[in-house]
């Protein structure tokens, strides 16, 4: 059986290509040893994103010869995937590249050279990550840690305790990982205020301005408390010498799926367990992958970076980041992922691919995105939104090989619907031409997620809510709804500006949502019903 280790790659390389799986094409030890002398990349996070298509481009760099160093990634969160993935496996990961005709294509991702804890509290690593940041050839560091990575505050707007603990310690035990960020490139900053680049990852508008406004904050609090020199703040404002540009990264990585699991096994490679954390985290050797993928990088980068251009990364400007960013989260992908969430969620639906099998669900989204979205949809011109979308709805949400779940979709929803679907609303308004009332498929998707938060589905049945930061103060204004009611709280969600961006009672679509949502609970199986009447012109049975 073959082993996902590096001595396996190299000592029995034939038996690898023969079942197909494309091996690294450089040489290992000696761009581990230029990383371990110059490094260039540090990359914070390392999660299924990062390893199935950011590492897969830069190996393709090194492939090439076009890089000489490798990445090193950081882990400021859930240090056991060090010791149960990382080490075990040399850093190594395979891609599986799942195609709509069920076809894999396999590829070993080496450019990972090394994974370091970024934890106060093991010392050695720690230096270690201070000696690379304090190192002037440092061009970037990158991150896929989440939105909530970034975050400092609750959703009162009071800091976090952690946050409030960073901000007394200081440079002492930084715990949050922006805390150890900030802590990092103050070494950088006393060593010889070298340039270097901050790259957020992260699907979420204006990553780069969330990840600057985190470390800014963290660093204005650390002066105010004498932990460091007030010129820091002057180095991290001095775009000549720190820039945090934004970025649109799409590609589905869904957790790893048991039959890619078993189909490796089958062709005699061992050790693919699936990982499973403490803190839930779901991981494995392997990552599992639809074939699109889009990384949208503004060219503003002030030591110099890798050519990923090279190996089909996007570099352009701010705006046009900006516009594709906004194409994609607001008409093109993300609205249509989140109707496909509540909705397979209620109708009992476990796979994207299957609900795009069900007619009224397609037409559903079609809708938002051809009828309703793309009337105000943002053209970034590089990109076609129509061609785009064609995409993802034609081959990406229906490829029956992507293990991608309605359940993972739905998490964190509060937090998405004020920009996947309150911005098209947004500008409707602003629209002569167009009337937020005339919208169907939108509103019917918001009064859907309403219905979604009483965990119950179509049948009458309960089923558990996916995690979301709000779900205890969204539930309690939905409290003791039952099959049958007319009458709900469901005005304090729709009226709240901080989850749409408006209070959608002004613009005349609360009460449209909430007569759909009154539908919704009229009994079992209306929820079916409602969808038919809105989206096939079927009346209610």
């Amino acid at each position: 059986m073959l082993q996902l280790k590096r001595s396996s790659i190299v000592n029995e390389a034939e038996a690898w290509e023969a079942i197909g799986v494309e091996l690294p094409k450089f040489d290992f030890n000696q761009i581990a040893q230029n990383t371990i002398e110059k490094p260039q990349w540090v990359h914070f996070g390392a999660g299924n994103i990062f390893r199935g298509f950011v590492a897969n481009a830069h190996q393709k760099l090194l492939n090439q010869g076009q890089a000489e160093t490798g990445i090193i990634a950081a882990k400021t969160y859930d240090f056991e995937m060090i010791d149960r993935l990382n080490k075990p496996y040399d850093n190594l990961t395979l891609l599986v590249t799942m195609k709509a005709n069920g076809s894999f294509e396999k590829t070993v991702i080496n450019s990972i050279v090394d994974t370091i804890a970024a934890d106060f509290n093991r010392k050695d690593e720690f230096n270690r990550l201070v000696e690379i940041f304090e190192n002037p050839s440092l061009q970037m560091a990158s991150f896929t840690i989440t939105e909530k990575g970034y975050a400092l505050t609750d959703p009162s707007g009071q800091f976090i305790g952690m946050i409030e603990k960073d901000f007394e310690n200081g440079l002492d035990h930084p715990v949050h990982a922006m805390s150890i960020v900030t802590a990092l490139v103050y070494r950088r900053y006393r060593k010889g205020q070298y340039p270097m680049t901050f790259v957020s990852m992260d699907n979420c508008s204006h990553n780069g301005d969330k990840l600057k406004a985190a470390i800014l904050t963290i660093a204005t609090e650390w002066v105010m408390r004498g932990h460091v020199e007030g010129g820091f703040l002057s180095y991290l404002e001095d775009e000549n010498k720190i820039t945090f540009p934004f970025t649109m990264i799409d590609k589905i990585t869904p957790r790893p799926s048991e039959k890619v699991k078993e189909a490796l096994l089958n062709q005699g490679i061992s050790g693919m367990d699936i990982i499973v954390t403490p803190k839930n985290t779901y991981t494995a050797p392997f990552v599992n992958a639809e074939v699109s993928e889009y990384l949208v990088i503004e060219d503003k980068f002030t030591n110099g970076r890798p050519a990923l251009e090279n190996a089909g990364i996007i570099f352009t400007d701010r705006e046009t980041v900006n516009k594709i960013e906004t194409m994609k989260v607001t008409t093109c992908l993300n609205p249509l992922h989140t109707a496909l969430a509540v909705s397979g969620c209620l109708l009992g639906y476990t796979l994207i691919a299957d609900e795009m099998k069900d007619e009224t669900l397609r037409k559903f989204v079609e809708i938002i995105g051809y009828d309703e979205g793309l009337k105000v949809v943002v053209d970034p011109e590089i990109i076609s939104p129509k061609a785009f979308l064609d995409e993802v709805l034609n081959e990406r949400f229906s490829n029956p090989y992507i293990p991608d779940t309605p359940q993972r979709i739905a998490c964190d929803t509060s937090l998405k619907v004020g920009i996947r679907f309150g911005e098209t609303i947004k500008s409707y308004v602003k629209r002569d031409d167009l009337n937020p009332a005339d919208l169907k498929a939108i509103p019917l998707t918001i009064a859907m997620w309403c219905r979604y938060l009483l965990g119950m589905d179509d049948k009458g049945e309960s089923f558990t809510l996916s995690p979301d930061p709000q779900l205890e103060v969204l539930q309690a204004a939905l409290e003791g709804v039952a099959l049958g009611d007319r009458t709900s709280n469901i005005k304090r969600i729709l009226s709240n500006q901080a989850i749409f961006g408006v209070d959608l009672y002004e613009i005349g679509l609360g009460w449209k949502i909430e007569s759909m949502f009154y539908e919704m609970l009229a009994g079992t199986g209306a929820v079916r019903c409602t969808l038919e009447k809105y989206v096939l012109g079927e009346k209610v049975r």
